[in-house]
């Protein structure tokens, strides 16, 4: 299976574009955002969890990362309310059950570097931001290795940033507001994947916090 497996293109998602696939475990929905493979793959997903559904113990064969949109993820190894980071390395596994107020996450599978083998844990909710690059930003760092940096980003409102460019590609998923940019507006739930040397102009009149990954992308500029 592929989905949106070019990463020469610029691909956007919204909320209104969402098509709901039930996945082998009972109680459990995927919207696929990317994937390359089958039910082992790449792949960007969000991840719907019925009230007490729970999924069978499995091996994270190319690692695990994700964020809890809502509710509380939860495995043998603790909960996870909602505004949870956590990374899984190649090599570790768990048995996901969910409680009575269901739960949804944007998890990213099999794209880990066989050197990354941090795991970590970062509630977000009460983690410091710090101040960005321009007023009105500020960036929660998340992760960052050769390749690869993971961060929130809070813009308060009528914040404005330069045009610049995609080294590497950048991906956006909008969490709370409106994202903007010369082409268009991005309200929660919305996903946005650039190429390498893409470019844009964002802002964000409302203001909006995102989770933005940067540099991970294929080396392809797109024709």
């Amino acid at each position: 299976m592929k989905v949106n497996a070019d990463f020469s293109e610029r691909v956007v998602i919204r909320p209104e574009d969402y098509a709901w696939v039930s996945s082998p475990a009972s109680g459990v929905e995927r919207m696929m955002l990317d994937r390359i493979g089958d039910e082992v793959a790449r792949a960007t997903t969000i991840v719907r969890f019925a009230p007490n559904s729970q999924f069978d113990a499995h091996t994270h064969g190319g690692g695990e990362e994700y964020l809890v949109l809502d509710g509380v993820f939860s495995d043998e190894s603790g909960d996870y309310p909602v505004g949870s980071y956590v990374r899984n390395p190649i090599g570790t596994s768990h048995r996901p059950h969910i409680g009575p107020e269901g739960c949804t996450i944007l998890v990213k599978l099999h794209q880990f570097d066989a050197a990354d083998t941090e795991q970590k844990v970062i509630d977000t909710k009460t983690a410091a931001f710090l101040p960005g690059s321009v007023p009105g930003l500020t960036v929660l760092p998340l992760h960052s290795v050769t390749g690869e940096n993971v961060a929130l980003v809070r813009w308060a409102p009528g914040t404005k940033f330069a045009q610049h460019a995609h080294w590497g590609g950048e991906e956006i998923f909008v969490i709370e507001g409106t994202f903007q940019d010369e082409h268009g507006d991005y309200p929660a739930g919305s996903w946005i994947r650039s190429p390498h040397l893409s470019q844009h102009n964002p802002w964000s009149d409302e203001g909006c916090l995102i989770y933005v990954k940067t540099g991970h992308l294929p080396m392809v500029q797109a024709a």
